[in-house]
């Protein structure tokens, strides 16, 4: 039997109350149960892209609060510095706070993985999620 290891997690109060119903609604048993799960899917995702090798093709999905002072400016900063591998931006207002960019990437998986951590880390970013396809 493994070791468990316990730790604490802070949650701004109105995600906890989506986690819950969502996690509810899925049929956990534990919030601890879902928390490793949704833990364990974040670093498979991470551990596969950060091992892609060659040149890709695809589609970064950012959500992101775009009343974070200073965060838009910073993501198209980002992305012009990544110039070499962004080909497109698509752009949509969601609701009054939350933004959606679908950004259309090309080259190799290595400045693409660069690009996605960037974006991913910067305060105010909801969700950086990407699909990539070997060329």
């Amino acid at each position: 039997m493994s070791k468990i290891v316990r730790v604490g997690v802070t949650f701004p109060p109105e995600l906890l109350k989506m986690f819950d119903e969502v996690i509810r609604e899925m049929g956990y048993q534990s919030r601890s149960k879902a928390i490793q799960d949704a833990v364990q899917a974040f670093v498979l995702e991470h551990k596969w892209l950060k091992e892609e090798k060659g040149q890709k093709a695809g589609v970064l999905m950012l959500l992101y609060d775009h009343e974070v002072r200073g965060l838009e400016s910073a993501l198209t900063h980002i992305q012009h510095h990544f110039s070499h591998v962004v080909c497109s931006t698509l752009h949509l207002h969601l609701t009054e706070r939350d933004c959606l960019e679908a950004i259309a990437v090309r080259g190799e998986a290595k400045e693409i993985r660069k690009l996605a951590e960037k974006l991913a880390s910067k305060r105010g970013v909801k969700l950086l999620k990407t699909m990539l396809v070997a060329l």
